[in-house]
């Protein structure tokens, strides 16, 4: 039996053994599709710093890599706008934000913001591996509601949830994988949409609205550095941390049509993924992703999660909100590529 045949028999038996020993949600997931399974557990937290296959193997991605959809998941349960996900060695973690009046644009900026606050509830959504909902953990204060890109770190599963406008502000969570207990870390000035620790310096890494800025805290909130991003390819939506010492994101960018097409009141969504080396701040590596999802949206638009075995390389996405298409879906993606060190 070929490695690939072998892999994906081992990933359809764990499966189906976590799916049986799943104690009870409050709603069910459903694989669909002619060879969907539950999703393969991404686990980058339990990696060493030696461990840079995933660095390696991303160094080979380029536009020719052969991606192919292995699975869908499909999660019944409301899951609004999509942000990002996690997985722990238990549980998906699934962030997303419920909007319950959206934001406004000012005719001008007012009090250094360019539109209104509105208003929403931030959703944590813990469930078992087979897509079950076992909990709903609400974050945020006040106007701070909008929940972003996520990371497991090994033990916490870290989560910014900022206003729904830039420049603005944001609140650092830190959710214990294991007892599901949060701990709000502290507040910044900001749109803090992605967070990252790297467990390299054990400093936190977020980025900005659009992912224009970078910047670096310690544990307390004490921010001890901050970058501006100059490239401009894609704005980075979901985050992890890959050793050693990089940060891979993911992303979309939406650009006007031709006029054929309906121009700037149309948008073509660019995706894409970049690699960021966060010792020098530079961007080691990026590549566009252009699959799509059953609504229509490129799959890099939110949550997105990659592990390497070897040269393969497994990626989960899930870029359909859950009023769209057929609802939320985790999509898995895979590719072989010769890593590179």
């Amino acid at each position: 039996m070929g490695s690939s045949t072998t892999r994906h028999v081992l990933t359809a038996a764990a499966a189906v053994i976590l799916a049986a020993s799943a104690v009870g949600g409050t709603a069910a997931a459903q694989a669909t599709g002619g060879n969907s399974r539950p999703v393969a557990s991404p686990d980058p937290g339990v990696h060493h710093e030696t461990d840079t296959a995933l660095a390696d193997a991303f160094n080979a991605v380029d536009r020719n890599t052969a991606w192919q959809q292995t699975s869908k998941l499909k999660l019944n349960f409301p899951t609004y706008h999509t942000e990002g996900i996690a997985y722990s060695q238990d549980h998906i973690f699934l962030s997303a934000v419920q909007i319950t009046e959206p934001t406004v644009k000012y005719p001008a900026p007012q009090g250094g913001y360019d539109r209104t606050a509105g208003k929403g509830v931030g959703h944590l959504f813990v469930m078992d591996k087979a897509g079950n909902l076992q909990k709903d953990i609400i974050l945020g204060e006040g106007d701070m509601y909008h929940p972003g890109g996520i990371d497991f770190d090994g033990t916490n599963v870290w989560v910014p949830v900022a206003q729904y406008r830039p420049n603005s502000s944001a609140i650092i969570y830190k959710v214990d994988a294991a007892t599901l207990d949060v701990h709000k870390q502290f507040e910044v000035q900001d749109h803090f949409g992605g967070i990252v620790l790297d467990k390299q310096t054990g400093h936190l890494v977020g980025n900005t609205w659009g992912s224009r800025r970078f910047a670096e805290w310690d544990l307390q909130g004490k921010e001890l550095a901050t970058w501006e991003n100059p490239n401009y390819f894609i704005d980075y939506q979901d985050c992890q941390y890959v050793p050693n010492a990089k940060m891979l994101c993911a992303g979309v960018t939406n650009l006007p049509q031709t006029p054929a097409a309906g121009g700037t009141a149309a948008t073509y969504e660019l995706g894409g993924m970049a690699m960021i080396d966060l010792k020098s701040h530079e961007v080691a590596r990026e590549v566009p992703f252009q699959k799509w999802s059953t609504a229509g949206h490129v799959a890099t638009r939110n949550p997105f999660k990659m592990t390497a075995d070897g040269g393969h390389l497994t990626m989960t996405v899930a870029p359909d909100n859950g009023e769209e298409g057929n609802g939320t879906e985790i999509l898995t993606y895979e590719a072989d590529v010769a890593p590179r060190r």
